[in-house]
Parts: C-alpha cells; structure tokens; sequence
C-alpha cells in the first residue's frame, strides 16, 4: 500500500486485508481520499464506542472481591470485610493497558497475520506513535489542565519507576534487536524474550507495589484462621467508607447520619429530596478513587452523547454542590455560612444587635473579618429605616468598607440625631451587602450568619444585667447547631463580659452534644449575642434528652439577672429522619444508576437507543448530534454481552473480537487513505492513527488530572501502558511470525530502517521527557508535583514536550521520504 515515487495506479491503494468492499476503481482519487478519510475517523469513533463496554468489562472484573472474616478476639463474632481480588498494579499493567492499547495491539497483530506474517510498517509504527503521543501529547495537555496553582504528583512512585525504566529498556532492546544483535531479522529467542519481558515487568511492579524486601508498606491484621490480610486491599474500614464527608454502610447503603447534613444545606437552598439526593451520589461518586477505565469510559461518553459517568447536574445544582462543598473539612455542617470556607473571606457585625442613648451623637459600630485574611476584600454597609427614621433619628448613609490584607476588623461610625422629643425607644438597622462593582471580589468574600444588626435608640449609661430571656428552649435533633440568644438589659454601657458552660443532665456530654466552656463578650452598646452550640443526629428513635447552659463570672460591674441557667431540650425530628431515610434510599438508587457498565441488554439496549442514556433534561445540543451520528455504533454494539453476565469475561472476550474486526478495517482504511494522499505507511502510523487511538486516553487523562488528588490515573499509567504496547503489540506478532518463518526454513525480516531510527528519537525525546517530570517532582518553583504548578512553569513544561513530540514526528517523517539518513 505504500507509495514511494507518488505516482497512482488504479490498483497500487486498494489492497487491504478486508477493503474495499466494492469496485471503487473508477472514482477520483480525491473522492476516494475523502471517503476513506470520513471512514477513518467514524471507524475511531466506533473503536472508542466498543472500547466502552470493553473498559466496562474490565472494570467488572477488577472490582470482584471476596469476604474476609476478622477476628475480634473472646466470643465476638467475626467482622465480615470485601476484599479486591485483583491488586491494583497487576490490573493496571494488565486488563487496563490492554483495554486502553487494544487497538494498537491488534493492528500490530493483524498486520503481520493478514500480511503473510510478513512485517508491515502500519503496526509498529502506529504503537511507537502512540507512545510518543502519550508521554508528551497526554503529559502536556495533564500539566495544563490542574485548576488555579494546584499540583499534582504521583503517589505510586515505586510502580511508576519501575514502568518508566522499562519503558525506557523497552525500546532500547528493539534497537538492540533490529539493529545490534541481527540485523534486519527478528529470531524466535529475541522474540520470546520480547514477549516474556511482559510478565517480568508484571512481577517487578508487583513486587514494588508491595515493597522492595524487608519493607513492609501495609498494615495487617489477623483473620479467623490467623492468616493475613493487607488493609490497603480492603473495601471498608470499620463497617463504612468514608468518602469526604460521605459515607456508605457495609451493604453499599449511603450512612443516614452523614446524609443528613447535606440534606441540610440543600433544604435551606430550597431544593427537593430529588436533588439533594443527586447531590448526594454526585459527592459520593467524585468522592472516590477511580480507575483509568472509569475516566476513558466518561470520556467516551462526552463525545458520544452517550450515558454520563456520574449523576448530571444543571448550573443551580451545580452553584449549590460548589457552596455545600467549599469546606468539607467542617465536622459540623451549619446552615449558616460562617463556616463555609478558609478560601474565602467572612464578613459580618460582630453582634446581633446593640443600644445607644440618643445623646450618645457619633458611635462605632464593629464589623469583623474571618476566614481568609489574606487578600484585599470589600463589603456595602448601609442603614435600614425602623420605627427609628432617618435624618429624625439617625443619619442614614450607604458606604463601601474596605479590608486591606491581614485587616481583620473595621468599624463604621453611626450618627444619631438628639431631640428634645419624647419618644420611645426606637429602632433601625444596618444590613452588609456584597459589592455589585467587582466580581473577583464577591468571588472571594461571603457574608457571615449576623449580616443585619438592629440598633436601638435609649438613654441609659449603666453596664447592664446579663441573662438568659427563657429558662428552657426546645431544639430538634436536625437542627444541626443550636443557638441561644443572651440578653443584656437594663444598661449597655462599656465592655463586658459573662462566661458560660455546659453541664450535663439526662443527656451526656459526646455523642448528641459536645460539653463546652467559653466566654461571651458584649462590646459597648450591645445588647444581645448568641452561644452556638453543636447538636449531632444519630437517626435513633429515642426519649427527649436535655442539658443545661449556665452564665456565670460576669465582668466590668455587669450583674446577671434572675435566669442564669437555661435548658435546652433536644428532641427527635421523625419528619426528618424520615426524609433523610428516603434520600438515603434515593442516592444509593442514583450510586447504583451510575455505574459504568451493564446487568442486563435491556438497560444496555435502552441507553444506547436514547440520548444521554435517558437523561433527556440535562443533554446538550452536542450530545443530540454526537448521539445521532454515534446511533448506529450504539445499537450494534448494544447486542455485545454486557459486563453482569458471568462476571465480565463474557463481554471481555467478545468486545475484544469485536474491537480486532474494526482495527481491521482501520487498518485498511489508514493504508489506503494513506496511499490515496501520497503519505507512506509509517508516517500515516505515527500521525492519523497514533493520534486516533489514543484520543480518548488523552480525555480521559485530563479528567483524571483535573478530578483525582494525585498523578497517577492521570500520567502515571503511561509508562506502563507503552511498556505493554512493545511486550505484546510487537512481541506477541514477532513471536508467531519467527517461529513460522523458523518451521518453514526461513527467517522473520524486519526492515530496521524507518522503525529503527523512529524507535531512537523517540527513546532519546522520552528519555527527556521522563527527566522533565523528575525535575518539576523536585522543584519547587514547579509546585513540587508532576502536574500544575504556577502558570510560567506549566506553560513552559508544557510546551518543551510538545516540541519533543513535534520533532520526534518530523525527524521520523524526514527519514522516511529520505531527507535525512537512517539505519
């Protein structure tokens, strides 16, 4: 199919193992260029559509676990754990790089098959293309994609330098083989070596993955039969996964407890049960560790209108999930956002409410700054009229109040007008606003719980009474924190202070409530704060149970009133659980809804006839086009076995059947095309469907980059993957075809040449790329990480790899035509 004098012959480009089809002879040579161009790409498209449930099949696998039995010690009953069955680094060198480089290895073994196991150029080229393209390609677009100056760096750092030495040696042991040891030809022991190199590296990465001998990098605890097992293996620690915030029971149920504090945020948002609960499995699902064959899957998804990966939420979910989620660290999810975020400045009056004699004229009011200190930030002060009326009773005003870094109070001063008038006490207020000017500010401040302060004009100049208003408030167990107010009375003159304390009564301090002691400080002129105490949902039925808050040691001739002590009373919200026990019940049907692979064809039948698998509301224009010109690769690919038939080995070998028959035809399709446009075969290998088959890793990387807390599903499966790509995609072919050329009394010729010198500039560019990523691991100026970093230092990482890329095509391009001398 290669064309070297650039002349065409009606014949010379339609020889492929299965095209064409019909007798296409007397069409055009750039209708023919055209048609098998559209082919090409559609044929990709398809490849990545059956590569889906094929990922999908071996993330079935890789998640079997089995039940191990723990020893509690005495008569306990042992706990039951789900262990995986699959190690990590096994399944990743294994199912995984096969499922994510199946097409390149089946082209490589298809080639040399259909081709009278002789060596073509479409193969190996395509697989060393790829591998190029993964390294720098993917690498560059991974250090790009990490949000704000984050980093991100590999956490497997045994594994991964282990894969990266031999995919290193990888290719340096095919320069020794087509170019050292014997020339031009591929003997049958150079072949079984290649191949066997692939379970070698299996078992060196094992090996690390475990740790190297005498290191011991697990923890173990007994079993019933005094065996070991390694926790890092377990699905679950002491009956639950805990999730950031979010947990699951040991039957995969969403823990109710933890529910119901997100439950809580999203009902004050007003939200309903139905979108709480999709928040819910969205957290849950984000939450996790996911494998490279969960992100290639969404990937696929997104450019196929296909079923999403995870639940999909419109733009309020999405402004909701974001404000829920700004500070999941918080042990105690408040309704009220004081809390919300060390990110992000909180801005709010230091009291509810204060008093002012009316001859008091001007007097400072204090507004405070928590959170975030660092950065220069902006809030709207204005007055609000009450019974109190402005220009009679107080001069209004409507300012902008700035805090310069590290800033963490400001007052603002509030005139009040004296009269000879008698009136009663009257009120009016001062209500924080954010500035409407600048959006980069509101981006960084939020206002606190106390963001409206009434003010009241009086004449009294004593320090006041300090005391509680009631003797006992009642607060459900859902309330999630309880406030009570303390009143200052009788005067409001100067500072003063009380301190306070929780004592236990029928309810004891630790689980519903957490016993503590502190002070309250009244600043001049105010006359009300709360004390803000914790309360805790078990989601147990249970008899109303109560504690005390007592004042005490009040200071600067403050007295306290008659009511010093005050009982609060928590009772059980029902209602509440209920709900909470519904959304639980919900969120794991929407878990359960997401996951990536099939039980049954009817579910995969349905999801691929509609749009977004069904989810109609949140499909895009994009994802009705990509549906409809996807649709026919959907519906036949749709009577593939799903994954929940016998455990995913099913759908795995038949998929795998499938994805051969289509890298078949691409592999005539990118020969022909080629041919028809003047390309030869290697440079068409190392361009069109380098970058074909491995678009969707780059996708799927990117998302891993941006989503996981480390490198490794991002790049860290690179090396690994291109390791793989030699040991089988050009050992396993190389074997069959030198042991038939062995038996007929020949010798397998394998033509150095262009593959030989690709093969070193793309050893010398990935030996300078792997050094790029040790460097940023270990610069600071780099983020100390892999991938992200300040801007200048991922730019510029970013675009020395693509230039290694670029220049490894066009020095393998150039050799090819001849314009620069190879091996």
């Amino acid at each position: 199919m290669t064309q070297n004098n650039g002349t065409l012959d009606d014949y010379a480009c339609s020889q492929g193992l299965i095209l064409p089809l019909i007798n296409e002879f007397t069409w055009s040579v750039e209708m023919r260029a055209f048609l098998y161009l559209l082919g090409l790409l559609y044929c990709f498209m398809g490849v990545a559509i059956i590569a889906d449930i094929f990922m999908g099949a071996i993330e079935k696998i890789t998640s079997t676990t089995r039940k191990v039995y723990l020893s509690r010690g005495g008569s306990q009953e042992p706990e039951m754990v789900e262990v995986r069955i699959w190690n990590g680094t096994v399944a990743n060198l294994t199912l995984m790089a096969l499922g994510s480089s199946a097409p390149e290895i089946l082209l490589s073994i298809i080639e040399i098959v259909g081709n009278n196991f002789e060596s073509g150029a479409l193969g190996p080229g395509t697989i060393v293309g790829s591998a190029a393209f993964n390294l720098m390609g993917i690498s560059a677009a991974c250090i790009l994609a990490i949000p704000g100056v984050e980093s991100r760096k590999i956490k497997g750092l045994r594994v991964f330098a282990v894969t990266a030495v031999f995919s290193i040696f990888a290719y340096l042991w095919l320069i020794i083989v087509l170019v050292g040891i014997s020339k031009n030809v591929v003997e049958v022991w150079e072949a079984v070596v290649t191949f066997l190199l692939f379970p070698l590296l299996v078992g060196v990465a094992y090996w690390a993955d475990k740790g190297f001998p005498f290191r011991k990098t697990h923890k173990s605890i007994p079993t019933t039969n005094d065996k070991q097992i390694e926790l890092g293996a377990m699905l679950s620690g002491e009956g639950e996964a805990m999730l950031d915030g979010l947990a699951l029971t040991k039957d995969g149920q969403v823990d109710p407890n933890v529910l119901a504090k997100w439950v809580r945020q999203a009902s004050l948002r007003g939200l309903s049960g139905e979108d709480a609960a999709k928040l819910a499995a969205y957290k849950l699902i984000m939450s996790q560790e996911h494998s490279k064959a969960w992100y290639r899957i969404g990937a696929t998804r997104v450019f196929s209108g296909s079923k999403k990966v995870q639940p999909q939420l419109s733009m309020k979910l999405k402004e909701v999930y974001d404000a829920i989620n700004e500070h999941p660290e918080t042990e105690n999810l408040s309704p009220l956002p004081d809390n919300i975020s060390k990110n992000k400045a909180i801005i709010a009056f230091h009291a509810i409410a204060c008093a002012v004699p009316e001859n008091i004229g001007k007097f400072p009011v204090r507004i405070v700054r928590s959170g975030r200190t660092d950065n220069a930030v902006s809030v709207r002060v204005e007055t609000i009229e009450g019974s109190a009326v402005a220009v009679e009773d107080y001069v209004a005003f409507n300012q902008v109040v700035y805090f310069e870094p590290h800033e963490v109070e400001k007052k603002v001063i509030v005139d009040i007008v004296d009269d000879n008038i008698y009136e009663p006490d009257e009120q009016f207020y001062l209500k924080l606003s954010l500035t409407g000017t600048n959006t980069a500010n509101q981006e960084e401040v939020l206002l606190g719980r106390i963001s409206i302060m009434e003010i009241t004009i009086l004449n009294d100049d004593e320090p006041g009474t300090i005391t509680f208003g009631d003797r006992g408030i009642i607060v459900k167990e859902s309330v999630g924190l309880a406030q009570i107010p303390v009143l200052r009375t009788n005067g409001w003159d100067g500072d003063v202070s009380v301190r306070w304390r929780t004592l236990d009564k029928k309810l004891k301090s630790g689980k519903t409530y957490k016993g503590l002691e502190g002070e309250l400080v009244f600043k001049h002129s105010e006359r009300k704060r709360v004390i803000e105490i914790a309360i805790s949902n078990d989601m147990a039925l249970e008899k109303d149970e109560c504690f005390e808050v007592e004042l005490f040691d009040p200071s600067n001739g403050a007295v306290l009133g008659h009511t010093t002590k005050l009982a609060v009373t928590i009772t059980n919200d029902e209602e509440f659980n209920s709900v909470v026990d519904r959304l639980a019940d919900m969120t794991t049907a929407t878990m359960d809804s997401m996951v990536v692979h099939h039980d049954s064809w009817t579910s995969q039948i349905k999801d691929a006839m509609n749009v977004n698998g069904g989810d109609i509301e949140n499909a895009t224009t994009c994802d009705y086009v990509m549906h409809f010109l996807t649709f026919g690769w959907k519906i036949i690919f749709a009577f593939v076995p799903p994954a929940g038939i016998w455990g995913g080995w099913l759908s795995f070998v038949v998929s795998l059947g499938v994805i051969g028959i289509l890298t078949a035809i691409v592999g005539d399709l990118a020969g022909i095309f080629g041919c028809l446009v003047g390309l030869n075969d290697a440079v068409t290998a190392i361009t069109f469907v380098a970058l074909g088959t491995s678009l969707p890793d780059l996708f799927a990387s990117r998302a891993a980059a941006i989503n996981e807390k480390y490198a490794d599903n991002a790049i860290g499966n690179v090396t690994g993957s291109n390791s793989v790509n030699v040991f089988l995609g050009l050992g396993l072919p190389w074997l069959i075809a030198s042991i038939y050329h062995t038996a007929k009394g020949g010798e397998f010729r394998v033509q150095a040449g262009s593959l030989g010198f690709s093969i070193t500039i793309f050893t010398i560019t990935a030996v300078l790329s792997l050094a790029l990523l040790v460097a940023r691991r270990c610069s600071a100026i780099c983020g100390r990480g892999e991938l992200g970093g300040p801007l200048a230092t991922r730019y510029a990482s970013a675009i020395f790899l693509l230039l290694l890329w670029m220049t490894y095509i066009l020095l393998s391009s150039l050799e090819t035509y001849g314009h620069i001398e190879g091996f």
